[in-house]
């Protein structure tokens, strides 16, 4: 299967090995014919220079070309770039609301017997083989210093694990978990791992270099996320070179049609998956496949659930997940005003009304995922303005623009979530301590840094062994140091009652029960 998923892949466009071969020489019919397409659709120009291309050159572009439908890119660059006035909408004030009590349940508040329920039915869940996990991992290291794709990471922690190892320890380590649960010879929980153009290779190469963490290949499926034409302030499609397109990923959103592009889903429906857990790689804390949320999300019989954690503040900058009109719905700080912001929940006074902090972190039905094509063409492309370098069609010179000079659309992950009716749709608050610890700035920033990534799984595990009874001795009155814990020991702390009674000088890594702690 892993070969027949891999041979799939490097056939699609942008899901292969693009250097190990050049495409095939286009005829000139077929020229004639690709030229004729993007005339047609005003988009002429991208065949300016093709002329003075050399034959791989020429093959190459015409490749590109041959994946994009010029019509189609008109229409949602018209869309983007002219949003139609809507004099009904702009007249009916927004109705927010937190999302109804039937929709919900907290890590936070909910009793252990509720929880400790959806825990065992999601484990049952993933020992019947029934449970995938996509990744989110198109972003590179630029902003801490590294050209490397972000799971490639080291975050700084004692063991110099990368993202990418202890995200695939985890699921290791649950699989073990089931496997015991259950009494299975054997447990699989696939993962789908989503890049981006810049980031397939490496990944590819950083996996087989460590040997896929103690995973199977052929349950490491690592597929291409799609990517759209830049688009000029007037519409027009952007070459980046003479010989190559302009293009940007398609946003976290791309990540429906690439599972359909890609052959994923293909490969999920013969697995006889029913759940898959989505999440973004920068999340240091990420529980991979939590029974807990898998659990809580097939006993609502939800197509989609999501994680949230309690805002911390009314101002703190984070996108909300509520009703939106009715609809569930993510909406961003920007959007709400100060009195809605401050606005305490009237059953909790010393919380916000509107709380539910957006992390990126799904689940999916797989039933749900089966209708892709019906709804995936109803999601909206969003602007992002940016300075991109590109050539002048009149001079043929690059352009590196000092200020915006056209937009690179994309799609957000959670659009999809208007499209759902309400008891299609259930969310889960879990403790922000215990499960997100975003990585985006530079070390030294002070927050959602390496540092405070390295400082929060080295304090989860020290609260982990405190209350499996071991003694966590700190010679500094300063922050404690903590204690790192392999997740090939403990998934969520369970598994350390060798540690009990134990004196464990801190920082300290505990890979073993043997460990010198």
């Amino acid at each position: 299967m892993s070969n027949l998923i891999s041979n799939i892949m490097d056939c699609l466009p942008g899901h292969g090995k693009e250097e190990a071969a050049l495409p095939r020489q286009p005829s000139q019919e077929e020229i004639n014919d690709l030229k004729q397409k993007y005339e047609q659709a005003g988009q002429g120009q991208v065949f300016a220079f093709f002329d003075g291309l050399d034959s791989s050159e020429k093959a190459l572009l015409f490749n590109q070309l041959t994946n994009f439908d010029p019509s189609r890119i008109n229409e949602l660059a018209n869309k983007a770039l002219n949003p139609a006035a809507n004099e009904d909408a702009q007249k009916t004030p927004t109705s927010l609301e937190p999302l109804p009590e039937s929709a919900t349940a907290s890590m936070i508040d909910s009793d252990a017997e509720s929880l400790q329920g959806y825990y065992k039915a999601g484990l049952e869940e993933i020992a019947a083989n029934k449970v995938a996990v996509v990744l989110m991992a198109g972003g590179q290291g630029t902003r801490l210093g590294s050209s490397a794709p972000k799971g490639c990471f080291d975050i700084g922690l004692p063991s110099k694990k990368s993202l990418f190892q202890i995200q695939a320890e985890r699921i290791v380590r649950l699989q073990k978990l089931a496997q015991e649960g259950s009494g299975k010879d054997k447990v699989v929980i696939p993962w789908y791992v989503m890049t981006s153009g810049p980031t397939r290779g490496p990944t590819q190469a950083f996996f087989e270099e460590h040997n896929y963490f103690g995973l199977e290949k052929e349950n490491v499926i690592i597929f291409e996320q799609g990517v759209l034409p830049c688009i000029s302030n007037e519409g027009k499609i952007m070459l980046e070179s003479k010989s190559k397109v302009a293009v940007a990923p398609d946003g976290n959103g791309g990540i429906y049609q690439a599972l359909l592009t890609s052959g994923v889903r293909t490969n999920m429906r013969e697995r006889g998956i029913q759940h898959i857990h989505a999440y973004c790689v920068d999340n240091c804390l990420v529980k991979v496949a939590d029974p807990v949320f898998v659990g809580f999300a097939a006993s609502k019989k939800v197509d989609i659930a999501t994680k949230v954690v309690r805002k911390r503040n009314a101002t703190e900058s984070v996108g909300l997940i509520l009703l939106k009109n009715g609809k569930p719905d993510v909406v961003e700080y920007s959007e709400i005003d100060k009195e809605t912001a401050e606005a305490k929940d009237p059953k909790h006074a010393d919380v916000l009304k509107f709380r539910a902090a957006n992390i990126v972190n799904h689940y999916y039905s797989f039933s749900f995922l089966e209708s892709i094509e019906v709804w995936a063409p109803n999601l909206p492309h969003h602007v992002a303005r940016k300075k991109i370098p590109c050539v002048d069609i009149k001079t043929g010179e690059v352009v590196k623009p000092e200020r915006p000079n056209g937009i690179k659309l994309e799609q957000f992950v959670f659009d999809v979530f208007p499209l759902l009716p309400l008891d299609k749709f259930a969310c889960i608050e879990v403790k922000r301590e215990d499960e997100f610890s975003p990585l985006k700035n530079a070390r030294g920033t002070g927050e959602d840094d390496p540092d405070t990534s390295k400082r929060d799984i080295m304090r989860q595990g020290e609260r982990w062994i405190r209350a499996a009874g071991g003694v966590v001795i700190t010679e500094s009155e300063e922050t404690t140091p903590g204690v790192e814990v392999s997740p090939l020991i403990s998934y969520a702390g369970e598994g350390l009652g060798f540690l009990n009674g134990r004196n464990i000088k801190a920082p300290a890594v505990i890979e073993s029960e043997t460990a010198n702690a």
